[in-house]
């Protein structure tokens, strides 16, 4: 687990990129955090660094929205408004599908995610944009994939 300290949208911006240059067919990305602390931010600046043009937004509300038009196709749940739900929602084919995964809010479908993927934490730190990010790496891969990225950061 690695924590960086970002203290400005360029430079969450930045992290979304270094990750996007890691992700490959199958990744898994979960993004937990409160209101506002910036996850919709990171999945956008994700998608551009994978070339995706579409505007991305929330799918708080749709729950799933689909960009296909990248070097990946992204798959973007936002898990918020299924909260208390227990049915199979179908979500396991973009888990591991042919493209990124990108998972707001986690904790409300903990039950049907795979359990290797990239775990972010945001964290606020002050009113401005100050951020603390939590990288956490479970499985092989994904420990590899938060080791190349925070030395990246801090070295780079």
């Amino acid at each position: 687990m690695k924590k960086l300290r970002i203290s400005s949208l360029e430079e969450t911006k930045h992290l979304a990129e270094k990750i996007a240059t890691y992700a490959n067919v199958g990744t898994l990305i979960t993004l937990k955090g409160d209101l506002g602390a910036g996850k919709t931010t990171f999945t956008k600046a994700f998608g551009k660094a994978l070339g995706i043009q579409k505007t991305i937004n929330s799918p708080t509300f749709t729950i799933l929205k689909i960009y296909r038009d990248g070097r990946l196709p992204l798959y973007h749940i936002d898990a918020y408004r299924l909260e208390g739900i227990s049915q199979d929602l179908g979500f396991s084919d973009y888990y591991e599908g042919d493209g990124v995964c990108i998972v707001e809010w986690p904790d409300f479908v903990e039950e049907e995610l795979p359990k290797a993927r990239l775990e972010l934490s945001i964290y606020r730190m002050d009113e401005q944009e100050g951020r603390e990010f939590v990288i956490n790496g479970i499985g092989e891969h994904y420990k590899e994939i938060e080791e190349a990225v925070y030395e990246n950061i801090m070295h780079g």
